[in-house]
């Protein structure tokens, strides 16, 4: 079995007159991040490798969440969209349960397609900042994954868990 997270990055700053690319969080996504990695902590969902887009704010995201695996910061999950994710998954032969964090639309997008039922959320079909979800495929090898085939085991969204 394999385990697939696909995290949204936190809720970012707009208030400083930087690039898209070098945004950082803003105070409620750093609640929100360390919020994230807890509840992924506590639920034993905690990944043991991580593909994370090399903007700012997403490396912000996964240093407040307090993840201890390995990482790889690509900067092609920079505004990825979903096919190209899914490469990038499939070239990681290391991690059983792997964390995708990335950007909107590429990720919503992914996590509408790669399930066979939606969860029952009324912001799934949104995907929010720091929107994750946790899904399981009954494969060997990430380059076996199809789409439509993931069973969710888990949705959550930053307001689910702070305010």
């Amino acid at each position: 079995m394999k385990r697939l997270i696909l995290m949204r990055h936190a809720k970012s700053d707009w208030s400083f007159d930087l690039e898209d690319h070098a945004r950082p969080l803003n105070a409620r996504g750093q609640r929100s991040a360390k919020a994230l990695g807890d509840w992924l902590h506590e639920k034993g969902y905690a990944p043991d490798r991580v593909l994370c887009s090399d903007a700012a704010r997403t490396k912000e995201t996964l240093k407040r969440s307090a993840l201890d695996a390995p990482v790889n910061y690509l900067s092609a999950l920079y505004n990825a969209a979903p096919a190209t994710i899914l490469d990038l998954l499939f070239d990681t032969t290391k991690g059983d349960t792997v964390l995708v964090l990335a950007h909107n639309p590429g990720i919503g997008i992914l996590m509408s397609s790669i399930v066979k039922s939606p969860p029952n959320h009324p912001k799934f079909d949104f995907c929010p900042t720091g929107a994750t979800l946790v899904v399981d495929f009954d494969i060997d090898h990430w380059t076996e994954l199809q789409l439509g085939s993931g069973k969710v085991a888990d949705y959550i969204v930053p307001r689910d868990l702070v305010e």
